[in-house]
């Protein structure tokens, strides 16, 4: 590794909730640097899950990201010219990523209809435990669970 590594960079609050995770979520959504139309998508997806679900849209954020959240993942390590999927935990800050990723990825391979409700419907989906984001975590923590043999080639 070369040169100095770079600074971490905290990451502004989103200017509704004054939330950090919103803020990241919201830094996700965005294409092509259009902040203005990732916070349009990001609130009209929680005036929707409002809408639809009568509770608080925090509340219904806040239960899908710790159903999506996963705990463990595998990565690949080579020892004597075989690969191994050893399984590692995850670090809280990979956690969000991951979820975001795994979030946006099942909302946007959603068709017909615009990204708000999309998203919103995706954490809805994911607040009940059901969805694709849950189903990736799920074989995510499956994966883990069958290489669990490999575990002591982790560091």
């Amino acid at each position: 590794m070369r040169g100095k590594q770079a600074p971490r960079r905290k990451t502004a609050n989103d200017p509704k909730f004054n939330n950090p995770v919103i803020g990241k979520l919201i830094n996700y959504v965005m294409y092509g640097g259009k902040k203005i139309a990732a916070q349009k998508v990001v609130y009209g997806a929680f005036d929707i899950m409002e809408a639809k679900t009568k509770k608080p849209a925090m509340e219904i954020f806040d239960e899908a990201m710790k159903n999506v959240t996963p705990s463990v993942e595998v990565k690949s390590k080579r020892v004597g010219g075989a690969n191994y999927q050893v399984p590692l935990q995850v670090r809280a800050e990979r956690r969000n990523q991951l979820a975001f990723r795994w979030i946006l990825a099942a909302a946007r391979s959603r068709k017909g209809k615009p990204m708000a409700e999309k998203l919103a419907q995706e954490f809805i989906d994911a607040s009940q435990n059901l969805g694709d984001a849950v189903k990736k975590k799920m074989d995510v923590h499956r994966m883990a669970e069958a290489n669990r043999a490999f575990a002591h080639f982790a560091k």
